[in-house]
């Protein structure tokens, strides 16, 4: 079916982007897959290329477009090329939207250009090693001094872009009896005292994503890191958390088409008993529910996006969004695993690494079990 939600602008962006990643991202993936790590110098070409910070206002370096689906054309180019190192989309997405609406202007002057540029990479340390989706119970603090800096404790994991990254928003508690109305948001940034990083984390698959535990040791965060309020980061987590779940969902769908289009490919050259596997009526029925899956999904993932972009999205939709695409993803990859034959489960070819890849959609952004949490409630139970 026709996508209608993108115009020429979009059209000649994408163009732009899929070049880039064909020539920078690419031929150096396997690479960079063995290495555990994307380098710095891919996201400074980005950013020259103009791929970060595209709503970002040309005051403070960005693009100056306040258009979701510019950043959509990102995330889905990086899914369908199985670039899951590139962590362009959580810079964009995610990191973006907590300065851009929370942060004062010195916080963005300071911290925007940079972003923009590639020169700084930014991650979000939510996730403890006690706590997983409960945000309320993070046990980090932050105590308030008395010269106004807080002094930081405590340890975060599977921090995406955790090694590269030069500027953290730290999730972390400045009230532990206030549970909700204790969390603040605090920019840790490279170089301060009592900041480390341990190990790269060996993961099952997104090989190339640098993904590290953080350790705060009497961090001294001065005040003018605090983004907003203090006490209302909880509020502000619940408000950015739908727009993290739609880049999720849109980067399944990609993701899934690409695999798609990775079976089909295999299942019209590969033959068995004197014919292509695609004329065999079990391997035409499989395609069939692959294709009608991903037909569904892809109409459903635009009308989201088109909402988000009206300012209409709700909670539960984006958490719809990215249950239902992130369980379908890992459906469609089994499938094609499955036609694939043993070719499948060769990590040379691309349908076994979106197949280890995909597996870790289901839980990051919150486990599609809290998603579900959230769909029920939202239906008065």
């Amino acid at each position: 079916m026709e996508r209608t939600i993108f115009d020429e602008e979009h059209a000649q962006f994408r163009a732009m982007v899929r070049e880039f990643i064909a020539k920078e991202v690419s031929p150096h993936h396997d690479v960079w897959e063995k290495d555990g790590i994307v380098p710095r110098e891919l996201w400074v070409k980005a950013g020259a290329q103009g791929l970060l910070c595209t709503d970002v206002d040309t005051a403070y370096g960005g693009g100056g477009v306040r258009d979701f689906r510019y950043n959509v054309i990102v995330d889905e180019e990086i899914a369908r090329a199985g670039a899951s190192g590139v962590g362009f989309g959580l810079h964009n997405d995610v990191i973006v939207p907590y300065i851009d609406k929370f942060a004062d202007d010195e916080q963005k002057a300071r911290w925007f250009p940079p972003m923009a540029s590639g020169e700084k990479i930014t991650a979000i340390a939510m996730t403890e090693p006690g706590t997983g989706s409960d945000l309320a119970a993070v046990r980090t603090t932050a105590v308030r001094q008395d010269d106004g800096s807080f002094l930081v404790n405590g340890s975060k994991t599977f921090i995406t872009n955790g090694i590269n990254a030069d500027l953290v928003i730290v999730v972390a508690t400045t009230d532990p009896d206030s549970r909700h109305a204790g969390i603040s948001l605090l920019m840790v940034e490279q170089g301060m005292d009592g900041f480390t990083r341990g190990r790269n984390l060996d993961k099952m698959g997104l090989k190339a994503q640098d993904t590290a535990e953080l350790f705060f040791d009497d961090v001294r965060v001065p005040a003018e890191n605090l983004i907003g309020e203090e006490g209302q980061g909880f509020v502000y987590l619940m408000q950015a958390l739908p727009q993290e779940r739609l880049s999720i969902a849109v980067g399944a769908m990609a993701g899934a088409e690409g695999a798609l289009d990775l079976t089909l490919e295999y299942c019209r050259e590969r033959e068995a008993f004197g014919r292509p596997i695609g004329k065999f009526q079990n391997t035409r029925f499989e395609l069939a529910k692959m294709k009608t899956e991903v037909t569904v999904g892809r109409q459903f993932v635009d009308r989201c996006i088109s909402l988000h972009d009206e300012g209409r999205l709700t909670v539960e939709q984006a958490a719809m969004a990215k249950y239902w695409t992130t369980e379908m993803l890992d459906r469609v990859v089994d499938v094609g695993v499955q036609l694939h034959g043993g070719y499948g489960y060769m990590m040379e070819y691309p349908i076994a690494r979106a197949y280890v890849d995909s597996r870790v959609q289901r839980i990051y952004g919150g486990t599609n079990e809290i998603m579900l949490e959230i769909i029920g409630r939202s239906m008065g139970f």
